[in-house]
């Protein structure tokens, strides 16, 4: 009957395995992360009105929502786009038992994109004066997270080698060609910017990108020379 070894490494440093089988091979783990300066920031913005009437709440919504999106574009020129992501009118009920109708509630959200990170909390009070009641979900990437997942796939790839040589030196074997090569990858913020200086805007906290990836490869081993 065919043997099979396994060997497990400890989360820090990978899994690997060794089988018995055709071409005996081991497999190992590579992580890296990468953590760059964001060049792009995303935000929520929205206007809900309230009316006796769907309508009456819908037209003070129109009003309100062109005066904050018109208030916003003139912050953001050419450095931004605005976006409607979210849009409703719904009935506002009584409390109580016999539940009636006392009015309608209209909501009208917009995401703001822009490549101007400096802007960002001068954009969150514009909306406010302009009578913007909701913003919220401020997020920072990268308009191109490519290049920077290459190099942490790079990164990735020389530690999963690594491992793999190393756990074939313990057991008296050398590594051969690559057998096989799996990837993953994330792309998460990491707030860890300082504020700006002046307090005559809201104060926004850029940090980093953080852009990781993993990199699972399986490696032909043979008997030490």
């Amino acid at each position: 009957m065919r043997r099979i070894l396994a060997i497990l490494i400890g989360p820090l440093l990978g899994c690997a395995v060794l089988v018995a089988q055709t071409t005996p091979a081991i497999q190992a783990t590579g992580n890296s992360t990468i953590n760059v300066t964001p060049d792009q920031a995303q935000l929520s913005i929205g206007v809900v009105t309230q009316g006796a009437t769907a309508q009456e709440a819908g037209t003070l919504n129109a009003t309100l929502s062109n005066t904050v999106q018109n208030a916003l574009k003139s912050v953001l020129g050419l450095s931004g786009t605005i976006q409607t992501v979210g849009y409703s009118v719904y009935p506002r009920y009584s409390s109580g038992n016999t539940q009636t109708i006392i009015g309608y509630t209209a909501s009208n959200t917009v995401q703001v994109t822009t490549t101007n990170l400096s802007i960002i909390g001068t954009l969150i009070d514009t909306a406010n004066q302009a009578g913007a009641n909701s913003v919220s979900g401020v997020t920072f990437g990268l308009q191109n997270p490519d290049p920077v997942l290459q190099q942490a796939l790079a990164a990735a790839s020389k530690q999963a080698l690594a491992h793999a040589a190393a756990i074939a030196n313990g057991l008296g074997l050398t590594t051969g060609a690559v057998i096989s090569a799996q990837e993953g990858s994330s792309y998460t913020p990491v707030i860890t910017g300082n504020a700006p200086t002046t307090t005559s805007t809201t104060p926004i906290q850029t940090g980093t990108v953080g852009v990781s990836a993993t990199v699972t490869v399986t490696v032909g081993v043979g008997a030490a020379r």
